[in-house]
């Protein structure tokens, strides 16, 4: 047998031994991260990422080779998981199912790091009803001409936009050059429902900033805009959770801030190696994301009105999706023109 090391990980149900084979293979060439050093890091934070995890069906993106390997993505809970590693049933939009990783300790997370996890993709629900999201979640992506900045000016007109519809947003950095807002909702809509409450959102932003922002789904229409990507928002898609190790160069972690510390943070920054000590000086700045759940209402008010007022409608859904109700077509704008 090769290396390997063994934690006792304490959690909720006593100690659990987990072991952690090749603990000093290399992860991340650059600044020399080893494997052991990512399991860890999860171990120092395990207590806000159970946070965000707990309950939630949540998709591995494994790295088994490093950095420099081919990634691939767990959606099924893999084979020869220990007993105590929980699962929950999900349906993808095609009507297969799987039951897929459910963390509710800190050793899951030690044994899922150990399989080559670097990223944690929780779904916005929870046991045990896994169709009516509880958390909102605006992925604001920067084109190729843009970047982080670019990214957090739009954030700020989200910020005020939430602001207005009376609803709490949290941000933290993607962990590359994006940002990512989170809002806490009662768990009363749909899929469909949030993903449209997220459009409406979206295109109050653009509004107020078109030549930044943009929710054009086709790239040849994006230009040099950030793009609020609404579909991040249908059913099995996911993001990185707060917290998560992202596949970078220098191994960066996104990071729960506060609004202000968003337009001063610079997310290089922000590391494997440098997070635990920042969340010991700072603390958990999405601790308090739980203690009110918004309603939708008002959102879906304004997705109804430019259907009404403006003849905006659905927009389209990510390619493998069967075709969905109310959905324009899902034609590529210059091929149509061709036609």
């Amino acid at each position: 047998m090769g290396e390997h090391l063994e934690l006792d990980v304490p959690g909720p149900h006593g100690t659990r031994r987990v072991r952690v084979s090749n603990p000093g293979k290399v992860y991340f060439p650059e600044p020399g991260i080893t494997k052991e050093q990512v399991v860890r890091y999860y171990l120092a934070v395990s207590e806000p990422l159970l946070a965000v995890l707990r309950d939630r069906p949540t998709m591995l993106k494994r790295h088994p080779d490093g950095v420099t390997g081919e990634p691939f993505y767990s959606k099924r809970l893999p084979r020869g998981a220990p007993d105590w590693v929980e699962s929950a049933r999900i349906e993808f939009p095609s009507g297969r199912s799987a039951d897929e990783l459910c963390p509710t300790e800190p050793a899951v997370l030690v044994w899922a790091a150990n399989l080559g996890t670097f990223d944690f993709h929780p779904w916005p629900v929870r046991r045990p009803d896994l169709d009516h999201p509880d958390e909102l979640r605006v992925d604001l992506d920067p084109q190729p001409g843009t970047d982080f900045a670019d990214a957090v000016r739009v954030a700020g007109v989200l910020h005020e936009v939430l602001d207005e519809a009376g609803l709490v947003g949290y941000p933290k950095t993607s962990g590359g050059r994006g940002v990512h807002v989170l809002v806490r909702i009662r768990p009363e809509w749909t899929f469909t429902e949030v993903r449209h409450a997220v459009i409406a959102l979206a295109r109050q932003v653009e509004r107020r900033m078109p030549t930044e922002a943009t929710t054009a789904w086709w790239k040849e229409e994006r230009g040099r805009r950030v793009f609020l990507d609404y579909n991040q928002a249908a059913r099995d898609r996911t993001i990185a959770s707060a917290w998560s190790v992202r596949a970078t160069p220098r191994a960066t972690v996104s990071v729960p801030l506060d609004w202000a510390e968003l337009t001063e943070v610079d997310p290089a920054e922000h590391t494997v190696l440098t997070v635990p000590d920042w969340l010991a000086e700072h603390g958990d700045a999405h601790a308090s994301v739980n203690d009110r759940a918004f309603g939708i209402e008002g959102l879906l008010e304004w997705y109804e009105r430019d259907q009404r007022d403006h003849q905006l409608g659905d927009l389209p859904y990510p390619p493998d999706y069967p075709k969905m109700p109310g959905e324009p077509k899902r034609v590529q704008p210059s091929r149509a023109k061709r036609r």
